[in-house]
């Protein structure tokens, strides 16, 4: 057996054991960097290390940090307050605030799971109550989150585009944004209305003050206070979803205060420094996350605890493993297997399917890091073009990310109030399941054939 075809089957054993045993990938990444790399191609530890991705290391640390001291001094909390208040509490449109939020957080840096997190509970208890479609709600949800979640400053983004530059392929951050914000909306759009959101359009608008009034008289009288003024009231769907109420309401997590209007403007100079001045995203937002803990020491006391260390541990390890293949030569390798198959859009269309089908239950971003490496040599010949591939790939590998086996789907289904989790379960995965089979062919038509790049 060639040391290329055991350097590809460790590569397999390590998704399969990381999917089955919940082992982190990237430190099974690295043991397998080391194994192979050292028995196998003979490589000492500097030509191991060399595929050490330090640039995405510092954009993932980086970011992350500066989003926990958000999150840690009620800066998101206050995003989805003010996110609410400036639809009026209509309820047609609250599936789409939720888009809209969840795809704002990961354009700015949020990690998808981070973003899905922090609104799905808000999100499935606001669907609880008002009784809209859990699965509605969800997917708009995660398929918000991916939508933003290619921008240049964000980690898919970053990770993705650091991977196309350090190939050699040609890329287009715009372009990788765009392809999957039109695909993740058209979804959540094509989603809306085949699960009840055009019915929502009927639903009662919500009252704020007679619904706080309300809540306060029953308080007095020693009643519940779950009592809904929406199209959900009386179904007994709103147990335990005074949260959502209290979005409105004048409390602390309302108003804005000074560490908070400080944590806002380090997310705007995060993106004018990125977008308009050309600096390092990791390191500008570092920088930010320092200060804001300098000033305000107590929010951010917890702040590095809570940088996405398994994510950062997942990226590098991942990527020093494909460092060792390219030392190896098994990218070109395998890149020329691919190519042998003789049809190149065949050979295009396998990968956005390999891509979708392994994320559905492993890691998206292990994914990304492995596929797009694997294709250069493909797409080295010229004959399909590199940022229409890149664009179908990394869409691919992301937008099943609804399936419940996945992170953000998983937190969708934990969130979900007063539902039977096991019909709520099959919901999901039967979804992720269409999802599965029908998008990748849908990015390998719209992006890939067209020849774009």
């Amino acid at each position: 057996m060639s040391a290329e075809l055991i350097s590809i089957l460790v590569l397999v054993v390590v998704f399969v054991i990381a999917t089955t045993r919940s082992i982190n990938m990237g430190a099974l990444a690295f043991a397998a960097a080391f194994g192979v790399g050292g028995l196998v191609a003979d490589l000492d530890a500097d030509k191991i290390f060399a595929g050490f991705p330090g640039d995405l290391f510092v954009v993932l640390v980086g970011v992350t940090y500066l989003f926990a001291i958000a999150r840690a001094n009620g800066t998101t909390d206050w995003l989805v307050h003010a996110s609410i208040r400036l639809v009026r509490g209509r309820v047609v449109l609250i599936p789409w605030v939720m888009f809209v939020l969840t795809g704002a957080l990961t354009a700015i840096g949020a990690v998808s799971p981070a973003a899905v997190a922090i609104v799905a509970p808000i999100a499935l208890s606001f669907a609880a109550r008002y009784s809209i479609s859990p699965l509605l709600m969800g997917a708009m949800v995660v398929h918000g989150a991916q939508g933003g979640g290619f921008s240049p400053i964000s980690i898919y983004g970053s990770i993705v585009n650091g991977i196309v530059e350090r190939e050699g392929l040609p890329g287009s951050e715009i372009a990788l944004f765009l392809a999957s914000l039109v695909v993740n909306l058209v979804i959540a759009a094509v989603v809306f209305v085949l699960f009840g959101g055009l019915k929502l359009s009927r639903a009662e608008t919500i009252d704020r003050d007679r619904d706080r009034d309300r809540q306060k008289a029953a308080a007095v009288a020693g009643g519940p206070t779950g009592e809904a003024t929406g199209s959900g009231a009386g179904d007994g769907s709103g147990s335990g979803s005074g949260d959502v109420v209290a979005l409105d309401t004048d409390d602390d997590t309302s108003r804005l205060n000074p560490a908070r209007i400080a944590t806002l403007a380090a997310l705007v100079a995060l993106v004018v420094a990125v977008l308009v001045f050309d600096l390092d995203a990791g390191l500008t937002s570092i920088t930010l996350a320092v200060l804001l803990s300098t000033v305000w020491a107590e929010d951010s006391r917890n702040a590095v605890s809570q940088i996405a260390w398994p994510t950062v541990l997942l990226i590098c390890g991942v990527l020093t493993y494909v460092g060792v293949l390219d030392e190896m030569g098994t990218i070109d390798w395998a890149g020329e297997g691919v190519s042998d198959i003789g049809v190149p859009l065949l050979s295009a269309v396998l990968l956005c399917y390999i891509g979708a089908l392994v994320s559905a239950f492993a890691s998206s971003v292990g994914i990304m890091g492995a596929l797009i490496p694997l294709a250069v040599p493909f797409l080295a010949q010229g004959e399909i073009g590199a940022i229409g591939m890149v664009a179908a790939l990394a869409v691919s590998a992301t937008v099943v990310d609804v399936s419940p086996f996945s992170t953000n789907g998983a937190l969708v289904l934990a969130a979900a109030p007063g539902v039977d989790r096991e019909r709520f379960f099959r919901q999901l995965m039967m979804y992720g399941g269409i999802v599965v089979a029908v998008v990748p062919a849908v990015v390998w038509l719209a992006l890939v054939v067209p020849d774009w790049g």
